[in-house]
């Protein structure tokens, strides 16, 4: 039975497919530059959508809804809220990109995409998490080969599509020996079976296994981890960016859902695995991000190894190890946004890629080196930045649930971390361009930049001085997990 709390459910969804809905009709009338309204309208429509949902589709008790395709709580709420925010700001940045700007249907796959983000967050059952997680996926493979006259793009695209059909087929055949085993696909069911004893903890284990293959590819952690920096450089930026923070989140969303939910019997074997490849991803990334001169593949290789901070609160398997992975996902999702965006708006200003190219830049647009000063100073974990409490959280989580070893990881691997980000602030801070004439080549920032890159950096900035509303909100997502 449809009632008025499965409909608050999917709210967001029917927003921003009515969003897209109108994306479709309008965007064939527009032309030349008008077709730059997609980005608007995206943009403004997903705010709206979020501000509509905050106030009409606010959970309550936790509830099963759709035939138990869905769970409406906070966790999948929140959630939510940062999918839509971060594709509103992914929006703007794409307006004034080259060749996807102006083309609605870069803006559809985007939307697309969101959708299935959002049901990824809130899935309740196997069937439609798989499907939930397609859905998010395929839109991502065309978007990272969107430009056709570009052989970096092309790459990415296909090599993004070749390894999430592989990885995607392990989980898939993870997925199906669960229903095998247990009879249901309905992920609660799933736990209580899971729970009284009827399957072997090394067939449970195995599972597990299978299932993190196919996780692991989507949150790019080691040893899954080696599409990223191809797909990452190869993407139009703002695509990269998404990817990078979003989709990175939806499947860290996931990750917990599961494990939690329904393999908690088992937690001291996934929660060990997932400690050592935490371990791993930090150190992997961390130095394989030394030697990278391409902004960015620097990016690329951070991301995996804050993917391996994120998983220090997951194995600490508890309500505040939980709250401190939201907590660090909405801070990484606005830091790593702020850094993609301003790699972005340096490239249409007739820049490069390179950490040579953004020598001078402070000179040439002090806005942009500020922004570029907050981003890179909160990825290292430096205050008053959100990064740095995003850290202390994550690392308290580790140390509360006696992950000592872990936390000391994470600290010498953030010490080797904020080298290769000074590294980039040496270039736009010290460094001079070849002619030394800055002055007489400024970087326009076109008003979306402008409105994204702000929006982002007073986020940032705001969570590292006043954090204590932000973490009780990720505390409320997490209370209801267990």
């Amino acid at each position: 039975m449809f009632t008025a709390t499965a409909f608050a459910s999917i709210l967001p969804e029917i927003l921003i497919l009515t969003i897209g809905l109108i994306i479709l009709v309008c965007e064939p009338f527009w032309k030349g530059e008008q077709k730059r309204n997609a980005g608007w309208l995206t943009a403004g429509g997903l705010f709206a959508a979020m501000l509509l949902s905050l106030l009409l589709a606010r959970p309550s008790e936790p509830q099963v809804v759709l035939g138990g395709m869905l769970r409406f709580d906070w966790l999948g709420f929140f959630f939510k809220m940062l999918f839509m925010f971060a594709a509103a700001v992914t929006a703007l940045m794409m307006m004034d990109y080259e060749k996807i700007g102006k083309r609605g249907e870069s803006y559809l796959l985007l939307l697309v995409s969101l959708i299935g983000m959002n049901l990824m967050a809130s899935s309740a059952d196997l069937v439609m998490l798989y499907l939930s997680i397609e859905t998010t996926s395929i839109p991502l493979y065309v978007l990272s080969g969107f430009l056709l006259d570009d052989d970096l793009s092309v790459e990415a695209g296909f090599k993004y599509f070749i390894y999430g059909a592989m990885s995607s087929a392990m989980m898939l055949y993870g997925f199906s020996l669960v229903f095998g085993f247990a009879g249901t696909t309905d992920l609660y069911a799933v736990a209580a079976t899971l729970t009284s004893g009827a399957i072997s903890p090394w067939i449970a284990f195995g599972v597990a296994t299978l299932i993190i293959v196919g996780l692991g590819f989507k949150i790019s952690i080691v040893p899954f981890h080696f599409w990223a920096p191809d797909v990452y450089h190869g993407a139009p930026t703002p695509i990269s960016g998404f990817l990078s923070t979003a989709s990175k989140a939806a499947g860290f969303a996931v990750v917990m859902r599961l494990f939690f939910v329904a393999f908690p019997e088992f937690s001291a074997a996934w929660a060990t695995t997932l400690a050592a490849l935490a371990a791993i991803s930090m150190t992997v990334g961390n130095f394989l991000a030394l030697p990278q001169t391409n902004i960015k593949r620097l990016l690329a290789y951070s991301s995996i190894s804050h993917a391996g901070y994120t998983l220090i609160g997951v194995v600490a398997f508890s309500q505040f190890g939980a709250a401190s992975v939201i907590f660090y996902l909405a801070v990484y999702i606005l830091t790593n946004l702020l850094a993609f965006g301003i790699a972005a708006a340096f490239r249409r200003a007739g820049g490069g890629d390179e950490l040579s190219d953004y020598s001078g830049m402070s000179r040439r647009s002090p806005l942009l080196g500020l922004l570029a000063l907050t981003a890179f100073l909160s990825l290292s974990g430096m205050p008053p930045f959100g990064g740095f409490v995003a850290k202390v959280v994550i690392f308290a989580a580790g140390i509360q649930a006696d992950y000592l070893w872990l936390v000391i990881v994470g600290i010498i691997n953030s010490i080797i971390g904020l080298y290769y980000y000074l590294n980039v602030l040496k270039f736009v801070y010290l460094y001079r361009t070849p002619n030394q004439d800055e002055e007489n080549n400024p970087i326009p920032l076109t008003q979306p930049y402008k409105i994204a890159l702000v929006i982002l950096a007073v986020g940032v900035i705001l969570i590292g001085t006043v954090f204590a509303p932000f973490f009780n909100w990720s505390n409320v997502g997490a209370l209801r997990l267990f």
